[in-house]
């Protein structure tokens, strides 16, 4: 993939016949463009053909020039490919101007694609088989999205890591750090989840803690620290009350959903928090009543089923 100097967002080419006279599948392109980490999968002739990772890229939460190098690197892992349909479900793109320029960049980097930017919750339903019903991803940072069968949809939570994501991996590390630093004020012992929260950090004692965690700059390094919760839940009363908290937020945010869209599910549980921790993903089911399934597929194979979509639009 190169980065050509013109917007390039044109029609899709019409496929060619190959030399049995059947039609050739067209040339596809999935991003899922996340908090903690990318991925982009590219279908030629019916097959995945690249399957490629690379580092997160919000497009409202980081540098615009950070955007732009770490997709350009991810893109450039293709070859050279050239997509007829792309679809990119991002981080940060139910911002409309954050979605503008993602948009404008992407048809930059991939000339005469059709092209469409959606949230990246969108690809999680995309990727279940499923147009009706409420997706909700908690990794780096949580969100839910939900859709009707007539193309209503709405979404809850997502304010970011500064200012909610409730019972998302940041938010169970920040709410870890407060009953650390509390206890250090009040000169209690550190506990189980104090010295865990502070070897995930590095750190010696409070005053150090909250030093290393006011120098990561990015939600995923605060993430990373959650572990730190759930490998002392059996050791430490305060590790299962924030792991309860975290079920009852997202809890939340589903209800919240249901009752906006009229929609009761199912439910798609998604995001590397909530399909890697079994505690939080079991305190989530005994709060809901809609049925849930775990998201098999991964998200950017939603991506790839949109962009086929485009070609029949």
């Amino acid at each position: 993939m190169r980065r050509p100097g013109r917007d390039g967002r044109g029609d899709a080419h019409q496929a060619d016949d190959d030399s049995r006279g059947g039609e050739i599948p067209p040339t596809l392109l999935g991003l899922d463009i996340g908090g903690s980490s990318s991925r982009a999968r590219l279908r030629a002739n019916g097959h995945i053909s690249v399957d490629v990772e690379g580092p997160g890229a919000n497009v409202a939460t980081l540098e615009w020039s950070l955007v732009d190098d770490r997709l350009a690197a991810l893109l450039g892992r293709l070859g050279d490919a050239h997509p007829q349909a792309c679809c990119a479900g991002a981080a940060g793109a139910e911002i409309p101007a954050a979605r503008a320029r993602l948009e404008a960049l992407l048809g930059r980097m991939l000339p005469d694609c059709r092209l469409a930017v959606v949230h990246d919750t969108r690809l999680v339903l995309a990727a279940a088989g499923i147009a009706a019903g409420i997706a909700l991803v908690a990794g780096t940072g949580s969100v839910a999205y939900g859709r009707r069968a007539d193309g209503g949809e709405a979404q809850r939570g997502g304010w970011g890591w500064l200012l909610g994501d409730d019972g998302s991996g940041v938010w169970i590390t920040r709410e870890a750090a407060r009953e650390v630093t509390a206890r250090a004020d009040d000169r209690r012992p550190m506990g189980a989840l104090g010295h865990a929260l502070l070897a995930a950090c590095r750190a010696t004692d409070a005053r150090e803690l909250t030093a290393n965690l006011h120098a990561m700059r990015e939600p995923m390094q605060w993430a990373a620290a959650a572990s730190a919760v759930f490998d002392t839940y059996d050791m430490d009363g305060a590790s299962r009350e924030i792991v309860s908290g975290a079920a009852d937020a997202l809890t939340k945010l589903v209800r919240d959903l249901r009752e906006a869209l009229g929609v009761d599910g199912p439910v798609v549980l998604a995001g590397g928090l909530l399909l890697n921790q079994p505690r939080l993903e079991a305190a989530l089911r005994e709060r809901l009543t809609s049925p849930c399934i775990r998201l098999v597929e991964p998200p950017v194979e939603g991506a790839l089923r949109l962009a086929e979509e485009l070609l029949r639009a």
